[in-house]
């Protein structure tokens, strides 16, 4: 049976809020410990569940939670922990590309998937087919799927058009974004419920004409010739 998120996961979370400083946890690991061990078996839930209908890299639940020790050597904000539970898994092989991300903050739940940080020879490739073919994502990101279950495609933007591509051009809008992201938002009520983890993973299930589409981009040229074994 899948493993629901526990309230005093999210608890936990809203009290390392208040009390954000390694004397306090000190005192509270044990509490720590239990929201952890929680997380781990939501997680490994949520694997079990991506990995019906997808190929899923990463090996376990505990594998694809994140540390919630910060780590501030470059920040100035520094407080030692996070306050909240995250991870994410990496699709397998080298023709399926993107990733999916969870997180849980009391109130500020939301799982999210698709392109964080492409490299730059990958952002140059989904820029040529935005260019050649921007009419396949209109119609791509208009299905009724991707904007019901999140609204369209999100992630940071150049404020002005990439180099090489005038401001004219008709999917300029498009052409300047950095980040290629869907994602969609829980309530805590959801966060909560017993079915939880199956719920998370029909929401990821749903990005999937997305991420195969630009799978498909980004292991083919420009004519469509395979660019890995």
């Amino acid at each position: 049976m899948p493993t629901a998120i526990n309230k005093e996961s999210i608890d936990f979370l809203k009290t390392l809020a208040k009390h954000n400083d390694r004397e306090w946890f000190a005192k509270n690991k044990d509490k720590y410990t239990a929201a952890h061990e929680n997380m781990i078996g939501f997680a490994s839930s949520l694997l079990t569940e991506m990995n019906r209908h997808d190929n899923i890299e990463t090996e376990s639940g505990k594998a694809s939670l994140f540390r919630i020790y910060r780590d501030v050597r470059f920040s100035k904000e520094k407080t030692p922990y996070n306050t909240h539970w995250n991870g994410g898994f990496k699709r397998a092989t080298k023709k399926l590309r993107g990733g999916y991300y969870y997180h849980i903050e009391a109130g500020k739940s939301f799982i999210g998937g698709g392109f964080w940080g492409p490299e730059t020879k990958d952002l140059q490739r989904i820029r040529q087919d935005i260019d050649l073919n921007y009419k396949d994502w209109r119609k791509l990101l208009a299905s009724k799927t991707i904007v019901q279950a999140f609204g369209g495609m999100a992630g940071t933007q150049l404020g002005t058009s990439p180099r090489g591509y005038d401001k004219g051009h008709p999917a300029i809008d498009l052409l300047r974004y950095k980040q290629f992201l869907l994602i969609h938002k829980f309530t805590d009520e959801e966060v909560l419920s017993p079915g939880f983890a199956k719920i998370v993973s029909g929401t990821f299930k749903k990005m999937r004409p997305f991420l195969d589409y630009m799978s498909e981009v980004l292991t083919t040229d420009a004519n469509g010739l395979s660019l890995v074994d």
